[in-house]
């Protein structure tokens, strides 16, 4: 198999995969709210829509890149200290992700000509998203450490997908939770 078709099968399953989990997020939220048979119409309509513009949209390069592990390894730290803040202090889940994401914000005017430090904001932000899950799905700092583990890797696999594209962080984020939350549901099971 050529690099051009491997890179090719990585990005359309990356694509489908995101579309599957979005498609879930949207049934768990009309699920929640009771929904109608005009909610489910909806749902399949807004399906529909996400899927062609996933394929019909140039909302990833041409080239598979990956982000750097060391720029990844931040989203367990935004994420760790995100949670901190939202249940040890009680700062609320909203307001924690905000400072964590300033504080991610401020890193690169520590000094301004480092490259590194630039790079790092989005990953912080994408930890902050994962800190803010509710003690119903995240008992603890150890389901943090892991739901974030894997929020990085999806982060790492990502970079070159959905460039400009609102919401990828939060994505990222949700997909890690979810995706630590069936494994360790998967694993109590037996």
């Amino acid at each position: 198999m050529s690099k051009i078709s491997s890179n090719r099968v990585i990005r359309y399953t990356s694509l489908v995969m995101l579309f599957i989990i979005q498609l879930l997020f949207l049934l768990a939220i009309f699920k929640e709210n009771n929904s109608t048979i005009a909610l489910s119409f909806f749902i399949v309509l807004i399906s529909f829509l996400l899927l062609y513009s996933f394929f019909k949209s140039p909302v990833h390069h041409h080239k598979f890149t990956y982000e750097k592990v060391y720029i990844a390894v931040w989203v367990p730290i935004g994420a760790v200290s995100c949670y901190f803040l939202n249940h040890q202090f009680g700062l609320g889940s909203v307001f924690s992700a905000s400072l964590v994401g300033l504080a991610g914000a401020l890193i690169p005017y520590l000094n301004k000509k480092s490259d590194y430090l630039s790079h790092l904001p989005p990953a912080i932000y994408c930890g902050s998203f994962v800190g803010m899950s509710n003690t119903k799905v995240a008992h603890d700092i150890y389901f943090i450490l892991a739901a974030s583990i894997c929020t990085a890797v999806l982060l790492i696999i990502s970079k070159s997908l959905l460039n400009g594209v609102g919401g990828k962080l939060g994505t990222l984020a949700f997909a890690g939770v979810a995706i630590t939350y069936l494994i360790l549901f998967l694993f109590s099971r037996s």
